[in-house]
């Protein structure tokens, strides 16, 4: 597998006139915005909108559908939602606004917090996986892991029988002839 991208830096001037003519607009939008935002005597309705939006199109991605019309029929304060992707999109707005009020408070993101996001995401406190993703699909390596190229090639194999994928099976072309 060969990686086509392009070398950093560009090779490429990507401060032309075009992009600082469109810099300077997106800065004088963004300012307009914060501005407009400062008049707003609770500002905490457009960010739980906006959390509520980002959340509801994240977890589109995860084949979690809901509806704009669905998420302002739900009340989470009295935990009465339309459906189960409903609640699962409340869940997620919920864990991004306490991600980032951590953040803005504190300036960092610790392991804790990613915990108390997740779990604020799951309802659980599961914490982090303890089995390797071949564990969690049942499959228990049957190579000790010695750190020779002859035991990755067993292991990589061992997996590329189980899901033959063609980048894995790339893969392990590639590390069978080196």
């Amino acid at each position: 597998m060969v990686n086509s991208l392009p070398n950093i830096p560009l090779d490429i001037d990507i401060e032309s006139k075009a992009v600082l003519k469109k810099l300077a607009k997106a800065h004088q939008a963004l300012a307009e915005l914060k501005g407009v935002a400062a008049s707003i005597p609770n500002q905490s309705i457009l960010i739980n909108t906006l959390s509520l939006q980002e959340a509801k199109d994240s977890s589109a991605i995860e084949n979690i559908i809901t509806t704009h019309d669905d998420l302002y029929r739900s009340d989470s304060l009295a935990e009465q939602f339309v459906s189960v992707a409903t609640k699962e999109v409340y869940n997620y707005a919920t864990a991004l606004r306490n991600g980032f009020t951590q953040v803005k408070q504190t300036g960092l993101l610790t392991n804790n917090d990613i915990l108390k996001i997740h779990a604020c995401i799951e309802e659980n406190r599961a914490g982090y996986r303890k089995l390797s993703g071949p564990e969690v699909l049942g499959i228990r390596p049957s190579v000790p892991a010695t750190g020779s190229k002859r035991d990755l090639v067993e292991r990589v194999r061992a997996i590329a029988d189980v899901f033959p994928s063609p980048v894995l099976l790339a893969f392990l072309s590639e590390l069978e002839q080196s």
